[in-house]
């Protein structure tokens, strides 16, 4: 796919540059057409090095290529991001004084913005004509995210993290544009939902631990498009070093008896609860005081005695049955490997029907699969359904999105 990523004078450009390795890692073509203010935020050695192009703001350069012209018919899309309100009014009213505003005049392909600004800016009366002006023309304006904005102020107006933007930028092109282009979905507005993220650490001894491949990216997708749903949302994290965006309660813990207190504890009054961690099925049963060393003997080895940690899911399963009530939708994760007793899915089935889960979220997982991608595949079980739903391979903010999809469907 051939893209022009936009790149208006706004803070939140440095952002810009972690969307084009998106698209260029994924393999699309990029040609960055940035703006004479945008250059005093990121440089243009930046975005050519990051492209693999030369990047210009004036159509005077390379004249006789006319890119004023060209690189708006050629596309496949033209988003910009971050678009101040500058650049939005702009576009609502055709002016075309530089080579994007002239690429945006020209393009004929799906053409996005994503704008980023401060509140007051943002829901100013004339932004929002000019925003309206540009939907009704058929361009999509990607609302903007809620949270911290430059320096102390916090409120509507920031723009969406750069996984969310490359998910909603494939959407368009795809087709799925309606839902980006129109008011955000609220459908979870006044939920309260837990979400588990990350990998849990069993420690050996005080410099060693068992653990396992999780990043945590998934399960912070999953909370990120819940919050940007109007849920009230406990991210517990299990050793993630992922950013998370503003007005998520984070719970960081480390081992898998730390990160079953903390579910269970925001789970009490929890709506939702999404196992999106992977918690480690066993631990040491001793854990050393002081460094293990090594014996005297090569041969001698290390034997470790392991035991089992408790199954979190079906401890929330059994709560709530024994409180008599439907709530919290309990989703579970199975990150399976297929081998001589059966194949991913019907290990994923065996432990659909062990923890009594209200729907099921199976994944491949194994060297170079699932764990720590951007993309994934998932398939989709329902309590009382013997089919499964398909997701992918997407982002994992797109997976994120379609979770929520089939919960809110389930909840209402």
């Amino acid at each position: 796919m051939r893209v022009v990523l936009g790149v208006s004078g706004g803070i939140a450009a440095y952002k810009a540059c972690s969307l084009l390795r998106l698209f260029t890692e994924h393999g699309h073509d990029v040609t960055v057409v940035p703006t004479a203010a945008a250059l005093h935020f990121v440089g243009a050695p930046t975005w050519s090095a990051l492209s693999g192009k030369p990047v210009s703001t004036e159509v005077w350069t390379s004249v006789h290529e006319v890119p004023h012209v060209r690189i708006g018919q050629s596309a496949d899309l033209v988003v910009v991001a971050p678009a101040t309100a500058d650049l939005l009014a702009k576009a609502a009213h055709g002016l075309a004084d530089d080579l994007l505003t002239n690429t945006l005049l020209t393009a004929r392909c799906p053409v996005a913005f994503a704008p980023a600004m401060h509140t007051e800016m943002w829901e100013h009366p004339a932004t929002q004509a000019n925003v309206a002006t540009l939907r009704a023309r058929g361009a999509h304006v990607i609302d903007p995210a809620v949270g911290r904005l430059t320096g102390k102020d916090t409120g509507a107006g920031r723009l969406p993290e750069p996984e969310a933007l490359y998910a909603a930028c494939l959407a368009i092109v795809s087709g799925d544009g309606a839902a980006v282009a129109g008011e955000p979905r609220r459908d979870l507005e006044g939920r309260r939902v837990v979400v588990s993220a990350g990998g849990t650490r069993e420690p050996l001894d005080p410099v060693r631990y068992l653990g396992n491949r999780s990043s945590g990216k998934q399960g912070v997708a999953i909370a990120r498009a819940a919050a940007d749903r109007g849920a009230k949302v406990t991210l517990v994290a299990a050793n993630v070093a992922l950013p998370v965006p503003e007005g998520i309660d984070v719970v960081p813990v480390e081992t898998t008896l730390e990160l079953q207190r903390a579910v269970e504890e925001a789970a009490s009054d929890a709506d939702v609860v999404v196992m999106a961690a992977a918690p480690a099925d066993f631990r040491p049963a001793a854990v050393s005081e002081s460094k293990i060393k090594k014996s005297a003997d090569p041969d001698a080895g290390l034997r470790v005695e392991l035991v089992e940690n408790p199954d979190i899911v079906r401890g929330l399963v059994a709560a709530r049955e024994s409180r008599g009530t439907g709530s919290p939708f309990i989703v579970s994760f199975a990150a399976e490997t297929g081998d001589a007793h059966g194949s991913v899915m019907d290990h994923a089935r065996a432990k659909f029907a062990r923890k009594g889960s209200d729907l099921q979220v199976v994944n491949e997982v194994g060297t170079d699969l699932t764990f720590g991608k951007d993309d994934t595949t998932v398939h989709l079980l329902r309590r009382g359904s013997d089919e499964a739903t398909m997701v992918g391979p997407a982002s994992k903010d797109a997976v994120a999105d379609a979770l929520w999809d089939t919960i809110s469907t389930l909840l209402d």
